[in-house]
């Protein structure tokens, strides 16, 4: 069976809603979005709690352009894509998040917009909902997308594999031509079966590739998907050694590393060691607890690493009244008290975590990749804003403005021409084919995911973590290439599910990201090579503890 759109949109979250709405002003035009959860709501997005970048009071321009140039390590590239996000970000956050979809961004006791302040920023300018920013944006953008009728949302459906000219088209000569991408096949999760859906432009928002790693932030749907199926299409894929990992995640048995957010130490919490020192002070004298992440992952990674400690202490209680941390931290407040512990009493214990993936396909300022036909937008792109280190609660406003963009150039009268008279007819490209010995096979054994998921996750945070090193990298290349050939044998042995084919994605993901980072042998922001510098942490305006 084949679905045929105008637009297809792989992912929804803040990235893939903003560019479904672009595409549904005009009514006429048929846009479908896919998200492999049963609700539409969980995506990474539902999870971000700092906030999103706007511009604050006696904020500049130029004030956000260097802030955000400085956190990226000098690899920010081009240069112009972050004065196109420190321009036209903030004006569409106020348009389409506050005037459209409604969200009410937390005010002071006079109405103004109260804007917080995190890591690298100089000063407050981050917008928030408490500390549930991600959910409320994706509450009202959820809203605004069912209530457009042009707009099918289909839930519980897993992108396969995109469909591709040069692989799938039934035109033997189509290899010898440029790639273009036609759609996607699509598992069902209620009839188990593959399906095509076929159009004329492809977004890819399929978010990132937390879960690769043993500890992270990141819900269960991060596993590398949509990085894997661009890869596999021919699209190209940049900067994927940087991973970027968040501080500070609660370190206690069964917490699953809940973020505990940046805005924490932007409200004055500070970083202890477990016998009360206060390392930043000495890594970065200039920024302290708000350097940016990759500094402050590193300095608590080594005193880990020197001391034995089996985390380092968060202290928000000597910062905030007791009264005010519920308040402002709701989240934060319900994660430390189910693990049993009140950060309103005691310091918080945290270790970083694997958070955010600064590279992936690579795209133009209008979300274009290498393949035509196929866009990406939000994390599975790399627009080049990010560099080697994101700096905080941008991530949220790349989305939004990608997605803005992505789905304008789309519904532009000459793209829609061209993209039309480029689409080929549904019987040109075929049915998705099973590997023939998977057809009457039986399903995944859940117990062989589990091992293979969570030795690549091992490997990856081992040998791929915070520290590398020419051993550990070659070490996982080895691993990992073995991992590959049992993986693919059981992939195409075994009926298709969702797991397997996370499993799969999961498997590919980790190979382009310890690859990269295997041929870099430059430290830099979050690509930190042990055998590529002197390990230094003296200080942030050090050149030596940043590249």
């Amino acid at each position: 069976m084949a679905i045929e759109a105008d637009v297809l949109v792989i992912g929804c979250g803040i990235a893939g809603a903003a560019t479904a709405l672009r595409l549904s002003a005009d009514t006429q035009r048929q846009v479908v979005v896919l998200t492999r959860a049963e609700d539409a709501l969980e995506s990474n997005t539902r999870y971000a709690q700092g906030g999103i970048v706007s511009r604050g009071i006696d904020d500049s321009l130029e004030s956000l352009v260097r802030d955000m140039l400085d956190a990226t390590s000098g690899l920010a590239e081009p240069p112009g894509a972050v004065r196109l996000l420190a321009k036209e970000g903030p004006a569409l956050v106020r348009k389409r998040l506050m005037d459209d979809a409604g969200v009410a961004f937390d005010r002071d006791t006079h109405g103004a917009l109260a804007f917080g302040r995190e890591g690298g920023h100089t000063i407050p300018r981050i917008l928030h909902v408490g500390d549930m920013t991600g959910k409320a944006i994706m509450d009202g953008l959820l809203s605004l997308l069912r209530a457009r009728t042009n707009v099918q949302l289909v839930t519980g459906a897993t992108a396969v594999d995109l469909i591709t000219s040069s692989h799938h088209s039934a035109d033997p000569l189509a290899v010898y031509q440029p790639i273009r991408c036609h759609g996607a096949y699509v598992l069902d999760s209620l009839d188990g079966r593959v399906h095509r859906y076929l159009a004329k432009a492809t977004v890819l928002a399929a978010g990132g590739i937390g879960r690769v790693y043993r500890h992270t932030t990141n819900p269960p749907g991060a596993r590398g998907d949509g990085l894997a199926m661009a890869s596999r299409s021919g699209a190209r894929t940049i900067n994927t050694e940087y991973v970027q990992f968040h501080p500070t995640t609660l370190a206690l048995p069964g917490s699953n590393n809940a973020l505990i957010s940046e805005a924490v130490r932007g409200e004055g919490a500070k970083l202890l060691t477990p016998d009360g020192r206060h390392f930043m002070a000495q890594v970065a004298p200039k920024w302290a607890d708000l350097a940016p992440r990759d500094v402050v992952s590193r300095a608590i990674h080594h005193e880990m690493v020197e001391h034995g400690y089996p985390h380092v202490l968060l202290d928000l209680a000597s910062a905030m009244p007791k009264a005010q941390i519920p308040e402002r931290f709701p989240t934060v407040h319900a994660s430390c008290l189910a693990a049993g512990l009140d950060p309103t009493e005691e310091p918080i214990p945290v270790v970083p975590a694997a958070h955010y993936h600064c590279g992936g396909v690579q795209v133009d300022t209008y979300g274009r990749s290498t393949v035509q036909g196929l866009y990406a937008v939000g994390e599975v792109s790399c627009t080049g804003v990010h560099g080697a280190n994101r700096l905080p609660s941008t991530s949220l406003l790349e989305g939004l403005l990608w997605g803005e963009r992505a789905g304008a150039h789309i519904a532009s009268r000459e793209q829609s021409a061209a993209l039309a008279d480029a689409q080929p007819a549904s019987a040109d490209l075929p049915s998705w084919q099973p590997v023939s010995s998977a057809v009457h096979a039986e399903g995944a054994d859940h117990v062989l995911v589990f091992r293979d998921q969570r030795t690549i996750q091992n490997i990856m945070w081992l040998y791929v973590g915070l520290a590398r090193n020419t051993h550990r990298l070659k070490r996982a290349l080895k691993d990992l290439n073995h991992l590959w050939e049992m993986i693919d044998d059981f992939y195409r042995s075994t009926r298709l599910s969702d797991e397997l084919v996370g499993l799969r994605n999961t498997a590919q993901a980790a190979w382009i990201i310890t690859s990269a980072a295997w041929h870099n042998r430059r430290s830099c922001g979050t690509h930190f090579r042990e055998d590529g510098q002197s390990r230094t942490f003296a200080s942030l305006d050090d050149t030596e503890s940043r590249l």
